[in-house]
């Protein structure tokens, strides 16, 4: 009898312990600053085909389907799931169930000396299989990243790839339009083989109904 009641007391034991760890975990996440560079989860519990990773940018944004571009540097998980949640709700009957947690923290660069740096960071962001921060070589050409990063999801839209490029001096980002199916270029300017530069952002629009 008295060992029967001490496997429930390390029962109880055990499970509080379990709780306790996983009510600070949340906690902790909670009151986690959002940095750039920073992978969060975000699930939606009206439409799960919501769910999805989305990679927080170096200008401290994502970008979410419905929603647009939403800032997320500097914000509490919490501020950021209660930020989504506004402005998916227009698309619901009532303010949808917002749940986001951070998948991974942004990675911190090695001081090397700088320019002296054989790889960079490229950025690829949307329906990408595997998207977030990529480090590739210098010199690697838009149609070499596309390979690299994982290859594209089922809803890519694939005529209207966007590169996204910061200049360093002005800070203004300036958008190309690229299509994967002819690879040779367009009137944007670019082709497969633009090489890409540091901070380079490839984002994968989601294909509409009838593209």
């Amino acid at each position: 009898m008295l060992l029967h009641f001490e496997k429930w007391a390390l029962s109880i034991v055990l499970l509080a312990a379990a709780l306790l760890a996983a009510t600070t975990q949340a906690s902790a996440q909670d009151n986690y600053v959002i940095r750039a560079g920073d992978t969060l989860q975000i699930e939606v519990l009206e439409d799960a085909s919501l769910n999805r990773s989305a990679l927080v940018l170096p200008d401290g944004t994502i970008s979410f389907p419905m929603a647009g571009t939403i800032p997320a540097k500097g914000r509490s998980v919490d501020q950021l799931r209660q930020s989504l949640s506004s402005s998916l709700a227009p698309n619901f009957a009532t303010a949808p169930n917002v749940y986001v947690s951070v998948a991974s923290l942004a990675k911190t660069a090695p001081r090397t000396g700088g320019s002296s740096r054989s790889e960079m960071d490229v950025y690829a962001l949307g329906e990408f299989d595997t998207p977030g921060r990529k480090e590739v070589k210098r010199g690697t050409t838009l149609l070499q990243f596309l390979a690299e990063a994982g290859g594209l999801s089922k809803f890519a839209a694939e005529k209207r790839i966007e590169l996204h490029r910061t200049d360093a001096q002005s800070g203004k980002v300036t958008t190309y339009l690229f299509n994967y199916r002819t690879p040779g270029g367009g009137a944007s300017g670019i082709n497969g083989g633009t090489v890409l530069a540091p901070g380079d952002v490839i984002k994968v629009p989601q294909r509409r109904l009838f593209e």
